[in-house]
């Protein structure tokens, strides 16, 4: 297997110091819109000559399709944010490449009833382009991270082994990360954040469909394991409630992250300010010699501290889980399905910060099931599309293993 991964940021740099332990694949080209990037994360491999970097802009459909065919790779990894999806959803799909990613395409609200309706659907714009991928023969694995990614395992695995009928599968996200000297930041990319936070959630509901909400409702508190404890969590847009639905039966899907009242405060004056807008808006120039255009997002991403290198000074755990409430031989039942990073671990282990790991380690996991054969199919597809089994033993493997609670 020769695979390019595009995007040598936090989740990118972790993906090559997992991947490079392992010897499924034969070649990983890193590439990057800054060279010295990709450059850096291959160097730190040395002398692993498996690995080899590139610049590429994600955006450049053309030069990344030709990229593709010239270094041979069979099979495109995704470790930029949501904006460059569909670009390179598209490039694969024009090289004849199969496809992973671990965020799918922007969702758009609706624009007289963002809060009862949805508008466009994270993930619309790729299942449109589902039959295209089936002509191919090819197959795009979408949201094949952490969150979505292995709680959608989570949940093929309690279709398929834990329950008889589902009532309600709910993603439920905490942590107790805590990071020296700063009073914010995030410990993943602000951009993406902004973008999953500030729209409005999607619940699945068997008998009405997709629906939204407001932004930070239904707040519950719930206890999440190995020492992190009771966090209150919120509805946050997010895809795997645009995937489960479609592969597994369950009357209601859902997904709530732990934020924090003052991290939520914090995106709500964001918003307020205007400050989560991605269109371009006119400032003077330092020097003044004129206006420049600068994105307002792209501007507090700038201002905040790059979350891959936040390791040295973060403190704590992160869990990502699935909680599932139905029946099986009659009898209620209810599980939590988990995985927890510990930043000490993981600094320690791979010099990667807990979050970033936790998202890099699930698509490196796929690819070796895909190089083996072991997962395999054509069309656009979600990680609950195929077997959780050969996900879930193969995660532990690779020494993270996962975790189940009784509720």
């Amino acid at each position: 297997m020769r695979v390019l991964l595009v995007g040598a940021g936090g989740v990118g740099t972790a993906i090559t110091r997992i991947a490079a332990r392992r010897s499924f694949f034969d070649h990983m080209v890193v590439a990057d819109y800054d060279l010295s990037r990709a450059e850096s994360a291959v160097a730190a491999l040395a002398p692993d000559d498996r690995f080899s970097a590139e610049r590429i802009d994600a955006s450049d459909e053309s030069a990344v399709t030709e990229l593709l065919r010239r270094k041979r790779c069979d099979v495109l990894l995704n470790a930029t944010d949501p904006r460059f999806v569909m670009p390179l959803f598209q490039s694969a799909l024009a090289a004849g490449s199969r496809y992973l990613d671990m965020a799918m395409s922007l969702s758009h609200p609706h624009p007289e009833r963002p809060y009862e309706v949805p508008g466009v659907k994270l993930g619309d714009a790729q299942f449109e382009l589902a039959a295209d991928w089936e002509k191919s023969g090819s197959l795009a694995l979408v949201g094949m991270g952490v969150e979505p990614g292995l709680s959608d395992v989570f949940a093929r695995h309690a279709a398929d082994e834990l329950f008889d009928e589902i009532e309600e599968i709910g993603i439920r996200d905490g942590a107790n990360l805590t990071v020296d000297g700063y009073d914010f930041a995030p410990s993943f990319s602000i951009w993406t954040t902004i973008e999953e936070c500030l729209n409005p959630p999607v619940v699945y509901e068997a008998d009405r469909g997709w629906f939204t909400t407001a932004p930070f409702s239904e707040p519950e508190v719930f206890d999440f394991p190995e020492g992190i404890g009771p966090v209150e969590c919120v509805n946050v847009e997010h895809e795997e409630v645009l995937l489960v639905p479609r592969w597994v039966e369950a009357r209601r899907v859902t997904f709530k992250y732990g934020l924090g009242e003052d991290f939520i405060q914090t995106l709500r004056t964001l918003h307020l300010l205007g400050l989560d807008r991605t269109e371009p808006v006119p400032v003077p120039a330092a020097d003044g010699s004129g206006v420049v255009q600068v994105s307002p997002r792209d501007m507090v991403a700038a201002c905040l501290p790059d979350p891959a290198k936040l390791g040295e000074r973060m403190h704590g755990k992160t869990c990502a889980g699935t909680w599932i409430k139905g029946t099986k031989d009659g009898l209620p039942r209810e599980v939590y399905l988990y995985h927890v990073v510990d930043n000490q671990w993981s600094m320690r282990e791979y010099d990667c910060q807990a979050v970033v790991w936790q998202t890099a380690i699930n698509p490196v996991v796929a690819l070796e099931l895909i190089a083996a054969g072991t997962w395999s199919g054509s069309g656009v597809l979600g990680p609950e599309a195929l077997p959780a089994r050969p996900f879930l033993d193969l995660l532990t493997e690779y020494g993270s293993p996962w975790g189940m609670r009784e509720q």
